[in-house]
Formats: C-alpha cells, structure tokens, sequence
C-alpha cells in the first residue's frame, strides 16, 4: 500500500524475521518453569539471540546505520536504528504473551519510522512521520486512533503512580512499555505513563502515539503547550495520551 513506504517495510520484514526465534521459545518457555534457573538462562539466551539477528537484518540492509539498544550511545548527526530487541522480557520469563521487539529510525535527532511487533500473538503495529499508524492486518491494515476519552474517571491508564491510580477508572502496570504505547495509540489504553525508561523502549511507540493522533510530553515539563520529543527520549519519562487527557495527567503529577 501506498502508505508503507519501502523504508518502513524493510524495517517492518526485519523486525518480523527477527522475531521469528521467541515464537519458537515462547512455545517452550513453560516447559521451563519448574526450573527457576534453567527458564532465567534460556530467557537470556533467547534475548541475546533476537538481539543478534535484529541487528544483523537492519546492517545487512542499511550498513551505513548504526544499531542502537538501551542506553548505547548514539551517532552524532548520523541515521540509527534505536531497537528494543525484547521489551518485557520478565513477563516473555514467566509465559505471559505480552511483550515485543521494536526498532525505529532515527534521523536527524527525529523518529521517522518505527515497528512494534508481538510474537506471541502476531501483532503488526508501525507507523511512518507524517502518514499515520497502523496496525497490520491479513487484507486491510486498521488505521490506529488515540482514545477520544477526555476524563480521568473514565481512563484505563498504563502507570505505576499512586496519583493516577485513585483518579482514574483503572490503571495497569504491563511490564512492556513499547506494547502500552501502541495500545496507546489503538484507544485501548487511554494514557500512559512511564518514567526512566531508555530510549529504545519509548521510540517506536512514541511515533505510534502521535501518528495516531495523541500527544507526548515529558513528565517534568513546566510548559505543555507545545511538546518536547528530544526531551522524553533524552530523561525516559514519558506521558502519552489525547491532548485533553495528557494535560490532565500533567497536571496530576505535577500538584
């Protein structure tokens, strides 16, 4: 389709090929966990396994981009890969089906494409600067939009902190940031928010979010009138949500 550009799909192809190995060790992952050390060593292994291969697919294809994972340091000026090669990697530990490998692009200090994909249940979801998010589907791809929810009584919300939790209808500590923000950015979570997270959590979905429609601001940020990016990348503290939300929640944990 005319939205997937060639960029986005090469990213998307190697996400997918990447991920093929924690298909096959999530289907052993339980037979495993009887054994306290035995599953915590074959979940390394399948880590640094994706890790390689992810890395290995995007060089293979864009050799002139760096490969760049948690708090690695990035090139100056140059276009990366920022990859996340398992986020929710204690949860892919314990057989729950939540948890994903992601990659965005990064050029010019600006996320231009990214691809968040869960194994577990062959979800798809990518989005590319200026042409919308999506999440893949087998004839049409689903066009992703943020929840329209603009009261926090009303909001599911991805968070841990104690201020949300009384003020909204529900929140919920995944243990996949990466996977909430395109939940995000489907309008199944209604915000998210995260703090001190590397970059390579936050990227991909980050996109997700504003291709979808939302905002994203950086918890500490005195003025939201405008976003700061660079700023959530550079601290890993993150609010996502609809801009009506997203202020609501700024305001919450900046009393």
């Amino acid at each position: 389709m005319s939205y997937i550009s060639t960029n986005l799909n090469f990213l998307m192809t190697a996400v997918k090929k990447a991920a093929g190995s924690l298909s096959r060790d999530f289907n052993e992952i339980e037979q495993l966990q009887s054994s306290l050390r035995g599953h915590q060593e074959f979940a390394k292994a399948a880590y640094a396994r994706v890790s390689k291969d992810l890395r290995a697919e995007l060089q293979k294809g864009r050799p002139n981009y760096a490969v760049v994972a948690g708090a690695e340091n990035v090139p100056a000026k140059a276009p990366y890969f920022l990859i996340s090669p398992l986020d929710g990697l204690l949860n892919f530990m314990h057989g729950i089906p939540y948890f994903a490998v992601s990659a965005a692009v990064v050029e010019n200090d600006v996320v231009t494409a990214a691809a968040i994909y869960n194994p577990a249940t062959s979800d798809m979801y990518f989005a590319e600067k200026g042409k919308g998010a999506f999440k893949e589907g087998y004839r049409n791809h689903e066009r992703l939009r943020v929840s329209v929810r603009k009261d926090m009584a009303d909001a599911l919300v991805g968070a841990k902190d104690s201020a949300l939790q009384y003020a909204a209808a529900g929140v919920r500590v995944s243990g996949c940031l990466s996977l909430d923000l395109a939940y995000t950015a489907s309008g199944k979570l209604d915000a998210v928010v995260s703090a001190e997270n590397t970059p390579d959590t936050i990227a991909a979905g980050m996109l997700l979010v504003k291709e979808a429609g939302g905002s994203v601001y950086e918890q500490n940020q005195k003025d939201i009138r405008s976003e700061d990016l660079a700023s959530v990348l550079a601290s890993g503290n993150v609010i996502a949500a609809n801009a009506v939300l997203g202020k609501k929640v700024h305001e919450l944990l900046n009393k």
